[in-house]
């Protein structure tokens, strides 16, 4: 448990074990807030300007990777007590969290810090508690019960974030051409969710909250509260995006670049820390079934389309995805096919 970021108190400097080699570090430049993310209404349009809706949802899924999503039918009192829960229980005393901290990643609901803290050559300043949501009553009972409403309020959000995630993807279906109902059983079977906190860093310039990264996952869904620390990479230079009241941040994962055939894309992101205030995150992942088969969608790849990549299962795919970004390589270029 000492291993854990936010059991260090009064830290004056980043320890030697955090300070990122100088080319990966944020430093101290200032990152450009992103105003062109698009901010899309989604009840406000999704009965009323449909087609518009799905467009702008697809360009963004193409151009970025990334969207932000308002009146999307979540309440603004969940989406605050999600964040508020999460607080609170990385505040508990080490004691009290020590029976969820675990080095395995086969555990069902985890406490760990960093990324890979035994085995990687420099740590992470965030720690994390991820756990299964579906389905939920098979999961629940692994789930802390301190805080008291934990498991209430983290059960009523994942499954309204969990009926938000299936409308996006019916739309995009709808965007890419592909049945409705595509992503409907094994494709989207499974939900983790994913708390993490990054308390304040004495110096934010040499080390990270997250690395460079992009999600393996279908989609995901995003409850960054009100601090700010989230980066996405476009055109090889970093943009902040900056929280909005109320809105989810929704991410491309590999998995849907690949059954869309490249047509979207999934985007490079990282977190930044700050030196006054801890940041808590709530993140729901859409993920498919460890045995379901991941491929381009046959509509996207009839006629004088060829698929860009072969098909492979999600299990084999988590495992090459996680030494490939041990050793910084694409994790999608060992599936792509060559097109000459």
């Amino acid at each position: 448990m000492e291993k854990l970021i936010s059991s260090k108190h009064n830290i004056q400097h980043v320890p030697e074990s955090y300070i990122l080699p100088p080319e990966i570090r944020p430093g101290i430049a200032a990152i450009p807030s992103c105003n062109s993310i698009p901010l899309i209404d989604l009840h406000g349009n999704i009965d009323s300007n449909r087609q518009d809706l799905v467009q702008r949802i697809m360009e963004a899924a193409q151009e970025f990777g990334f969207f932000q999503l308002t009146n999307h039918g979540v309440p603004e009192e969940l989406m605050n007590e999600a964040v508020k829960v999460a607080e609170e229980f990385f505040q508990l005393p080490a004691e009290d969290k020590a029976s969820f901290y675990s080095e395995d990643p086969r555990k069902g609901c985890r406490l760990y810090t960093s990324i890979d803290y035994d085995h990687e050559k420099v740590h992470f300043w965030r720690d994390n508690l991820r756990h299964h949501c579906r389905p939920l009553e098979d999961h629940v009972g692994e789930w802390p019960t301190n805080p008291t409403r934990y498991r209430e309020v983290i059960g009523n959000y994942a499954v309204r974030v969990r009926e938000l995630s299936l409308v996006l993807l019916d739309l995009i279906c709808e965007g890419l051409g592909i049945a409705s109902g595509y992503f409907e059983g094994g494709l989207s079977n499974l939900q983790m969710m994913s708390l993490n906190y990054y308390p304040p860093c004495p110096n934010p310039a040499l080390t990270l909250g997250l690395p460079k990264h992009a999600d393996p996952n279908l989609i995901t869904v995003l409850n960054q509260g009100a601090v700010p620390g989230l980066q996405v990479l476009k055109d090889e230079k970093w943009l902040a995006l900056e929280p909005v009241p109320n809105a989810f941040v929704v991410n491309i994962g590999h998995t849907l670049q690949v059954i869309s055939n490249g047509m979207l894309r999934s985007a490079e992101h990282r977190v930044v820390t700050n030196g006054y205030v801890a940041r808590a995150t709530v993140t729901s992942f859409i993920q498919p079934s460890n045995d379901s088969l991941i491929r381009p969608a046959a509509v996207l790849v009839d006629g004088c389309s060829l698929p860009l990549y072969r098909p492979f299962r999600y299990d084999e795919f988590l495992g090459t995805y996680i030494k490939d970004a041990q050793d910084g390589k694409p994790p999608l270029k060992q599936y792509e096919i060559s097109q000459t």
